[in-house]
C-alpha cells in the first residue's frame, strides 16, 4: 500500500465570492444604498476583527474580472465558526444586492512531506521547526495588497497518478518545489489549506503579495517543476486587491481602494494595515516601520535613505548601493538571559535559513551589558519584517529598533581585526562621548555577537533625520571613518532597518 504523508490541521477557510448586482445598485434609492453600505461595514468591521470567535482572521478583496466582484475571506477555529460568518453575512442590507458565485471550504494543513519529527514527537522537534508549523496552521493573513485565489488537486489518470507513487519520490518532488518557492520569499506568501473531502479539489492556495507580477512570476515558474507539470490539476484563479471594510462605500461608488484613508471607527488602514485584533503571531501587526531606513514615525521615503548615501558620498565616505548591495534588518532588544535567548533564536535560524533571501541572524550582546539584541538580516524589507512577526515571540522581547519616535540610523555593522578589536571599542567610548553632547541624539548602542567578539554593529537614534545628518558631517565622523579602514577586516556594511 502507498504510504500517504501524516497531516496535521489547523484553521478551516471560507473564499466567500460575490457578484454584485450593479442594475439593482443603480436604481436603489439613496437611503437604501447608504444602510447598505452602513451594514456591510459593520460585518466587515466586526469578522476583521474577529469579534464573532474566540481566534481567527478576515479580509476583504476587491476582485477583478466577471467571476466575483467582492471576495471575504475567513479563518475560524472551527466550520461551526465559518458557518456562522458566511449566514451573518446574509442579514445585512448589503447581501440583497449580492449574489454568492462560488465559494470555497478548506482547512489549513502542514504535512509529512516538509518533516516527520513534528509528527513523530512535537516536544523533541525542533522549536523552530515547531513555531514554523504553527505558523501555517494558524497564519495570520498578510498584509500584502494583492491576492490570488485557485483550487487545485493532484492528477490521478493512469501512469500520472500521484496517490500510486512511493512516498520518497512524492517527497523528493515536493521538496524540489519548495526550493523553487524559497526563491520568492519575502515576495510572496501563501497560505495552503487542504480540501480533501470539503470541496471540489483537494487544495485552496491563496498567494499574497505586493506585486502582482511577483504572484504570475511564481505560478509560471512552478509549472515547470515536476511535480505540477505532471501531476498538477488546477481550478479557476481569482485575483484582486485587499481593502479595508471602511472603503465599502468607495468600492460601491466605483472609487479606487483601498482610498489611503484611515478606516475612522476600527483603526484600519489602506494597504492591508492593522487587522483590528485578530490573531497575531507577535509583531505582524506592527507594520512597516520607514521606507528604507526605519525612520520611527512610520512614514518613511527612500528619498531619505538616498540622500544620506549623496551626503556620504561626497565625503567620501561608503554608503551602500541602491538595490546592488542594501540589505535589511530586524532588529528586537531583550532583556532576558543572553544565553536562553540564544538557544531561542539558533532553532528559527535554522528555519529562516530555508530560505534564499536570509543572510544571517544572530544575538547581540550591549558592550555595557544592558541589554541583548536579536539581528535578522534579509534580503528584502518585507523578508526582514515577516521574520520580526516569528522573532517577536523570544524571551523579554522590549522593543524593536525603528519603533521608537525620531529617526533611526542605518545600523553600521563592522568586521574587526582580532588585534585591533581592543582600538575599536575604546574609539567607541570616545565618539559616544561625543555623541552624548551633541543636540537631538537620543541613544547609541555598540552591540557584539555572541558567536563573533569581532563581530559588531552600532545603532543610534536621533530626534530628527538632520540631526543625524549633523554628526554625518562632523570632521569627528570623518576622522573615525578614516581611522576605521586600518583596524577593520572589511568596509563598513551599512543596513537599513526593516
Amino acid at each position: 500500500m502507498t504510504q500517504p504523508p501524516q497531516t496535521d490541521e489547523g484553521w478551516y477557510v471560507l473564499h466567500d465570492l460575490r457578484t454584485v448586482d450593479w442594475d439593482a445598485w443603480r436604481n436603489a434609492p439613496e437611503n437604501e444604498r447608504a444602510r447598505a453600505v452602513e451594514q456591510g461595514v459593520a460585518y466587515l468591521r466586526e469578522h476583521e476583527a474577529v469579534d464573532d470567535s474566540d481566534d481567527g482572521a478576515s479580509a476583504t478583496f476587491a476582485m477583478l474580472g466577471h467571476k466575483a466582484d467582492l471576495m471575504v475571506m475567513h479563518l475560524r477555529p472551527s466550520l461551526d465558526d465559518l458557518s456562522t460568518a458566511e449566514r451573518r453575512f446574509e442579514r445585512t442590507a448589503l447581501a440583497g444586492f449580492t449574489e454568492q458565485t462560488t465559494s470555497y471550504v478548506s482547512v489549513t494543513e502542514v504535512s509529512g512531506y516538509t518533516t516527520d519529527a513534528y509528527f513523530d514527537d512535537e516536544q523533541e522537534a525542533d522549536p523552530g521547526v515547531v513555531q514554523y508549523f504553527e505558523s501555517k496552521l494558524e497564519p495570520d493573513l498578510p498584509e500584502d495588497q494583492y491576492v490570488s485565489f485557485y483550487p487545485m488537486s493532484k492528477r490521478r489518470q493512469g501512469e500520472d497518478n500521484w496517490y500510486t507513487l512511493p512516498f520518497e519520490e512524492r517527497a523528493e518532488m515536493m521538496e524540489t518545489h519548495g526550493e523553487t518557492g524559497k526563491g520568492y520569499a519575502g515576495k510572496i506568501k501563501q497560505i495552503i489549506a487542504s480540501s480533501v473531502g470539503f470541496d471540489d479539489y483537494e487544495w485552496g492556495v491563496t498567494l499574497f503579495s505586493d506585486d502582482p507580477t511577483h504572484i504570475k512570476d511564481i505560478v509560471y515558474e512552478m509549472r515547470f517543476d515536476e511535480v505540477s507539470a505532471r501531476y498538477g490539476e488546477f481550478g479557476q484563479f481569482y485575483v484582486g486587491r485587499r481593502f479595508p471594510p471602511g472603503d465599502l462605500g468607495a468600492f460601491m461608488d466605483a472609487e479606487t481602494v483601498p482610498t489611503g484613508e484611515a478606516d475612522d471607527g476600527a483603526g484600519h488602514h489602506a494597504h492591508g494595515g492593522g487587522q483590528g485584533g485578530g490573531h497575531h503571531h507577535g509583531g505582524d501587526d506592527s507594520g512597516h516601520h520607514g521606507g528604507e531606513h526605519g525612520q520611527g514615525d512610520g512614514h518613511g521615503h527612500g528619498d531619505d535613505a538616498d540622500e544620506i548615501r549623496g551626503q556620504l558620498a561626497d565625503r567620501d565616505i561608503y554608503a551602500g548601493k541602491p538595490h546592488g548591495e542594501d540589505v535589511y534588518a530586524t532588529v528586537l532588544y531583550s532583556e532576558a538571559d543572553t544565553e536562553e535567548l540564544f538557544d531561542e533564536v539558533e532553532g528559527l535560524r535554522g528555519n529562516f535559513e530555508h530560505y534564499g533571501t536570509h543572510i544571517k541572524t544572530a544575538v547581540y550582546d550591549a558592550s555595557d551589558g544592558s541589554r541583548a539584541a536579536v539581528v535578522s538580516i534579509w534580503e528584502t524589507e518585507s523578508a526582514a519584517d515577516t521574520a520580526a512577526g516569528f522573532l517577536s515571540e523570544l524571551p523579554e522581547i522590549v522593543s524593536r529598533a525603528g519603533e521608537e519616535s525620531g529617526f533611526g540610523t542605518m545600523g553600521m555593522f563592522y568586521t574587526v581585526k582580532p588585534e585591533h578589536r581592543g582600538e575599536f571599542v575604546e574609539k567607541f567610548d570616545i565618539v559616544g562621548g561625543l555623541l552624548d553632547d551633541m543636540e537631538g541624539h537620543h541613544d547609541t548602542d555598540l552591540m557584539v555577537n555572541v558567536e563573533d567578539e569581532n563581530d559588531m554593529f552600532i545603532a543610534s537614534q536621533w530626534r530628527s533625520k538632520e540631526d543625524a545628518m549633523t554628526f554625518f558631517r562632523s570632521d569627528e565622523f570623518r576622522d573615525t571613518v578614516q581611522w576605521g579602514r586600518d583596524v577593520l577586516a572589511d568596509r563598513p556594511r551599512h543596513v537599513f532597518l526593516a
